[in-house]
């Protein structure tokens, strides 16, 4: 299952008052797992910065003014969505601009039925609490201490996070997720995850092992797996069976 965790910023609230895109970033997941392949463009939108969007976001009319227009990007963007699931945190609201700027650039509009809310997920999990993108990193433990402003591809990446964790933590993502991450709390932080004394012998066969290799060199340089197995040429003979 192919997922893109997507995250916007704006000159505003209401893309029906003359608000348009300034950013946009997505992370790629397949059954859950990040595979490194990332979308984020800055927008030229057009138009003036108001200040409290600036504030929020700190992308002036300056910055933006030799950025590509969403009509120049709009093939790229909807190349990198297509045949996925979008995953937003208050979709309606992003939502709401995406289809202004298809609609404006002449595209199709994207369907609701498409989107996965988090921000829904949340209120059904946690009725009553908080769960802004920064609560839920707070509940679930998540480091967001570089969101001195927001920012569309470091939203996205942090929303990846908690998504994992609505969907059921380290269970849905295999236990390969970060040892902060993982295991039960402790004193208001998560403990550490015990390890075995002596790791178990690998089961897989050299020829599963060279298969899996040329599948990581296909995913990128930036493939998740290499959080995990040895860089950068991520040599199989190593971990081959003796």
């Amino acid at each position: 299952m192919r997922e893109i965790i997507l995250d916007t910023e704006t000159t505003g609230l209401d893309p029906n008052r003359g608000d348009r895109l300034v950013e946009i970033g997505g992370i790629e997941l397949v059954n859950h797992f990040p595979t490194g392949r990332t979308y984020h463009v800055y927008i030229n939108p057009e138009r003036d910065m108001p200040e409290e969007a600036f504030r929020v976001h700190g992308l002036s009319a300056e910055f933006l003014s030799d950025k590509p227009r969403f009509a120049e990007l709009v093939d790229d963007f909807t190349a990198f969505v297509e045949g996925a699931r979008l995953v937003i945190h208050n979709a309606s609201f992003d939502m709401g601009f995406i289809n202004a700027e298809l609609k404006r650039a002449g595209r199709s509009l994207f369907p609701m039925d498409m989107v996965t809310d988090t921000l829904s997920m949340a209120r059904r999990r946690f009725p009553g609490a908080a769960v802004s993108l920064d609560a839920l990193c707070s509940r679930f433990g998540i480091d967001n201490s570089r969101r001195t402003k927001h920012g569309a591809l470091l939203d996205a990446e942090l929303l990846a996070d908690v998504y994992i964790e609505l969907i059921g933590g380290r269970q849905a993502s295999f236990g390969l997720a970060e040892a902060g991450r993982a295991g039960p709390r402790a004193g208001g932080r998560r403990a550490a995850t015990p390890q075995r004394p002596v790791p178990l012998p690998s089961r897989l066969s050299e020829e599963e092992i060279l298969a899996h290799a040329a599948f990581i060199r296909e995913l990128g340089d930036k493939a998740i797996w290499y959080d995990h197995l040895p860089r950068p040429e991520f040599d199989p003979v190593a971990l081959t069976p003796q």
